[in-house]
C-alpha cells in the first residue's frame, strides 16, 4: 500500500496548467506506467456530490493527464483557456492511478487553490 503524498494543487487562472510529477517506488525505481490509466477530482470538500474539475487520460479539449509510461511520470495539462473558466477558489483533491489489472493507488493529495488572474 503506498501512502499519499500531500500536495497543494496550485492552478492559475488564465495560465496553462502543465505539471509534472514522478512516480518511483520505495527503492527510488521508477514505475512504469504502460498500461495504466489516471483520474483527479477537485471538489469543494471531501463530501460534495459535485466536482469542480476533473481530468483523466481521456484528453478532453486539450485538458487531462498525460502518463508518461517507462518513465514513470503523470502530467497534468489543461489550456489558458481551460484555466481561464474556473469559478472555484479553492477546493480538496486527489489523484489516483489505476493499473491495467484494476489495481486503484491514490498517488497524492490535498488542497486545491485557483488563483485569480490580475493581468488581463
Amino acid at each position: 500500500m503506498t501512502t499519499p503524498g500531500q500536495y497543494t494543487l496550485n492552478i492559475y487562472k488564465g495560465a496553462t496548467l502543465d505539471l509534472t510529477f514522478t512516480w518511483k517506488d520505495s527503492a527510488g525505481v521508477l514505475v512504469n506506467l504502460t498500461g495504466y490509466t489516471a483520474r483527479l477530482q477537485v471538489r469543494e470538500s471531501v463530501d460534495a456530490a459535485a466536482f469542480l474539475l476533473e481530468l483523466t487520460t481521456t484528453l478532453v479539449s486539450g485538458s487531462g493527464i498525460v502518463l508518461g509510461g517507462a518513465a514513470g511520470t503523470i502530467q497534468l495539462v489543461a489550456p489558458a483557456t481551460s484555466t481561464d473558466d474556473y469559478t472555484w477558489d479553492e477546493g480538496v483533491y486527489d489523484l489516483e492511478l489505476v493499473s491495467g489489472a484494476g489495481v486503484v493507488t491514490r498517488l497524492l493529495q490535498g488542497p486545491a487553490k485557483a488563483w485569480h488572474e490580475v493581468t488581463r
